[in-house]
């Protein structure tokens, strides 16, 4: 794949589904999903490979759905990382401008932002993403962009994520099992915002919870800028499990009235509803009341809502979020959920869905918030190839620059050769004849 090209692929490595996903982008800047493909998640648990043939084996027949669907053999894939290895720290970093002008140039940022990647860490521990917040020129702070400004001391706090190099690197082996190529990792929650999130909620401030099979992703923006990012090891498996223990059923069982019957509210279930389980191997059916499945949920959510906000507390900007939360992942269709969330934590809560960045008219199942981490993947390609081709466009320029630079020393250096003098010239002369008259004879 080159920076140039108008198809980005990507892959999203789920607990309970596994995602393929191929977008175009058109004229208008819209990007129009053309192929998906799903399977159920295997060898996954929390978010994390745990078996890789399992896992190549789902993605492979993921990856053959997207692919007869588009038409497209893409070969290199975007790839969403989660999981509970995942951990966010701030950092600042400073350096200080050498240029006779003193103007800030965009090498001065990169130089600054790669600094970061050199942090000491602990053993098995690697940078996934450097995210500049602000930054501050002398004594000029929240700064958004400082490249054209003029000043001595450039300094920026950073958002910096880190995970497992092992988790990275079974993740990749699972790619490259199938031929393919991993472009970049990408941090699932980014990708989520990306897709549900508008710019008016990221400035007033919102937290996004993308809470899905095995993990509850969480990221907090105020001002536009990523502030805090975490991975909740609880998702929506842990709900259906209580079920199944609960009332004594199968695990398919459980995920099916955790999905048509469920309820986040037991209050709001109705009391005289109830539905009939068919008993295993010929033994009698079992009844299960809305009511007590409500309550079943409603315990094990609030468990995991009190750990979301243990988050927002954490990240410093709990009074902050005038947006609220929104709610994405398939955790976020069970019913009631928002008002339990709202309930809990005081905030306005909404369902994010994939937002008008997107063209669903082949594919609107994709545009449901299962979906939301999918799609962002792509929308981080193209903004990840946009870089890629800018860098690109430089770069160029920079080597024309030194090419031109070298030629002009040339010219200065080689002088041209010197006149002889006049003995020289008749000593010559002279020479040349006797030479001449000995060819004669």
């Amino acid at each position: 794949m080159t920076p140039t090209q108008e198809y980005v692929a990507a892959v999203d490595i789920g607990t309970t589904k596994i995602v393929a996903i191929i977008g175009r982008r058109e004229k208008n800047g819209k990007i129009r999903i053309i192929g998906t493909g799903k399977a159920m998640s295997k060898g996954v648990k929390r978010g994390v490979v745990l078996n890789i043939e399992e896992t190549a084996a789902s993605i492979q027949e993921a990856v053959k759905q997207a692919r007869d669907q588009s038409g497209i053999n893409f070969d290199q894939v975007f790839v969403g990382i989660a999981g509970q290895h995942i951990k966010s720290i701030k950092n600042r970093g400073y350096r200080y401008i050498e240029s006779q002008e003193d103007e800030i140039a965009q090498e001065d940022v990169d130089i600054l932002t790669s600094d970061m990647y050199k942090i000491p860490l602990e053993a098995g521990e690697e940078i996934i993403h450097v995210i500049p917040q602000n930054y501050i020129v002398d004594s000029e702070t929240g700064v958004k962009n400082p490249v054209g400004m003029t000043g001595k001391r450039l300094e920026a706090n950073f958002h910096i994520v880190i995970g497992h190099v092992a988790s990275a690197k079974n993740t990749t082996k699972c790619i490259n099992r199938l031929g393919m190529q991993v472009q970049r990792l990408i941090l699932e929650p980014l990708a989520s915002s990306d897709a549900v999130l508008t710019d008016d909620e990221k400035e007033a401030g919102v937290a996004l919870l993308d809470i899905g099979g095995g993990t509850t992703d969480v990221a907090v923006y105020y001002d536009g800028i990523i502030r805090h990012t975490a991975v909740i090891p609880f998702g929506g498996n842990v709900i259906t499990n209580d079920i199944k223990e609960g009332c004594a059923i199968l695990q398919r069982q459980a995920e099916l009235l955790k999905v048509q019957f469920g309820s986040a509210l037991g209050d709001l279930a109705p009391d005289d509803k109830v539905v009939t389980i068919p008993g295993i191997n010929g033994r009698d059916p079992k009844e299960i009341s809305f009511k007590s499945l409500a309550f079943i949920i409603q315990a094990r959510m609030e468990e995991i809502i009190d750990a979301v906000a243990f988050e927002l507390e954490n990240s410093g900007f709990m009074d902050k979020l005038g947006a609220g939360i929104a709610l994405t992942g398939g955790g976020a269709l069970l019913k009631h959920l928002p008002q339990l969330v709202k309930f809990k934590t005081g905030l306005d809560v909404r369902v994010g869905f994939p937002n008008e960045n997107f063209v669903f008219d082949t594919f609107k199942e994709i545009n449901q918030p299962p979906f939301s981490t999918s799609v962002g993947l792509i929308l981080k390609g193209f903004e990840y190839l946009d870089e890629m081709q800018k860098m690109q466009q430089i770069k160029p320029v920079e080597k024309v620059v030194v090419a031109v630079e070298k030629e002009e020393k040339k010219v200065e250096t080689y002088a041209p050769p010197k006149k002889q003098s006049l003995i020289s010239t008749l000593k010559e002369n002279i020479i040349r004849i006797f030479e001449e008259k000995d060819t004669k004879m």
